[in-house]
């Protein structure tokens, strides 16, 4: 077999691992009453933005957000279908594609101080974007929509996001070896 064909299967496999593993991270989730459940998604798409940079990264996310559209459930709560992204929590997995770009631009930073503030750029954009959309949804300001929708996740995202930016520090090579 061709060496550009093994690189192509081993750049495909690693980037379906990584939209996996925002579908495993989705599925554990613990519901709040505004109906935007707890989950570890955050983490992983900063993962994989951080490891797989902007060319795997993006489209590692697109697929998830692809095969949640046709129905397959790797939204939070085991659920799927374009009715989840027209729902309360679509604004937050639409955002993730700012999360998964500025985090996929930092990548190649060595500054660990560099990816988190890219990281965190990103991380607020999607919570724009979400709450935004479940502001839209539900006919309710702004503000009120953050208090309950961002206010609550934004401490345990910003860990997931520095995490994920100190992770991929030891991860990233190993990843890159098999790109």
């Amino acid at each position: 077999m061709p060496v550009s064909v093994r690189r192509s299967a081993k750049t495909v496999t690693v980037t379906a691992v990584f939209t996996a593993l925002i579908a495993v991270s989705s599925l554990i989730s613990f519901p709040l009453p505004s109906g935007v459940p707890v989950t570890l998604q955050t983490l992983a798409v900063a993962l994989t933005g951080f490891c797989l940079g902007w060319k795997r990264g993006i489209p590692a996310l697109v697929v998830y957000i692809l095969l949640g559209i046709v129905g397959v459930p790797v939204f939070a709560g085991f659920s799927g279908g374009v009715a989840v992204l027209m729902g309360k929590t679509g604004g937050f997995i639409f955002g993730f594609i700012f999360l998964v770009s500025a985090c996929a631009l930092a990548a190649g930073l060595k500054s660990k101080a560099l990816k988190i503030i890219s990281g965190m750029a990103g991380l607020l954009l999607c919570h724009l974007t979400g709450v935004l959309w479940f502001s839209f949804l539900t006919r309710t300001g702004f503000f009120a929509c953050a208090a309950a929708v961002s206010l609550p996740f934004i401490v345990k995202d910003a860990l997931c996001v520095i995490g994920a930016a100190l992770l991929s520090s030891k991860l990233q090579p190993v990843v890159q070896h098999y790109l």
